[in-house]
């Protein structure tokens, strides 16, 4: 038992490693046209796909993010670091809460901090929040040795041809739970947070679209 998850923390922290989030050297000095920004953040973050044909950017969802409040819009086109910090957080954001919840998040720190040029800015709140990422991740290791040491001692009376399938069906379950109760400790936390102010105001002839994301 003890080298079998020895052999699986081991796997995890590796995989751990490999989504190291985008450290703040890495982020572009320079002001980038839509294709720099999606090469730069597909490339960024290659390593958190599932699939290699997984999109992680697209111009699409660019477009949508700037029309929905998520994202400023470009200067002549042109995005900025704040713009690439941006697409990070809703990025780390939507695959576990709504268009609609990250709007309620992200809307009073683009609103204070993007480009900001006195007092704190976007890089600081970013270098702050994922500065804390070792620390956690190492909390994550020893939570997740728990939970895989626990789903490994159930069905004990049970044909190990079945038991595999089963103990493995109980991991899942074990932090598909964890991942559940988070995310409602997340949006009781939003509900809570102070009614968000109008949105941007949108050139003349403009409509607010409705807050989805579509691929493309």
């Amino acid at each position: 038992m003890a080298n079998e998850i020895h052999d699986f923390l081991k796997e995890v922290l590796t995989k751990l490693q490999s989504i190291d989030y985008v450290k703040p050297e890495s982020l572009p000095n320079i002001d980038l046209y839509m294709d720099q920004v999606t090469t730069f953040m597909n490339t960024q973050l290659a390593s958190t796909k599932r699939h290699v044909d997984d999109k992680i950017l697209t111009k699409t969802m660019i477009n949508n993010y700037t029309k929905n409040n998520l994202l400023p819009p470009p200067d002549k086109k042109k995005y900025s670091k704040d713009h690439v910090l941006t697409l990070l957080f809703i990025y780390y954001f939507k695959s576990i809460l709504s268009i609609s919840d990250i709007q309620n998040i992200l809307t009073p720190i683009t609103d204070r901090y993007f480009s900001n040029s006195s007092g704190l800015n976007l890089q600081d709140v970013y270098n702050e929040v994922f500065g804390l990422e070792h620390e956690e991740a190492q909390h994550i290791l020893k939570d997740l040795a728990k939970k895989y040491k626990t789903s490994s001692k159930t069905f004990a009376g049970v044909p190990e041809d079945e038991a595999e399938l089963l103990r493995t069906f109980s991991f899942i379950c074990m932090l598909s739970f964890d991942v559940y109760i988070k995310k409602l400790i997340i949006e009781q936390t939003i509900d809570k947070l102070p009614v968000p102010l109008p949105p941007r105001k949108k050139g003349p002839g403009k409509k607010k679209e409705k807050a989805t994301e579509k691929d493309g």
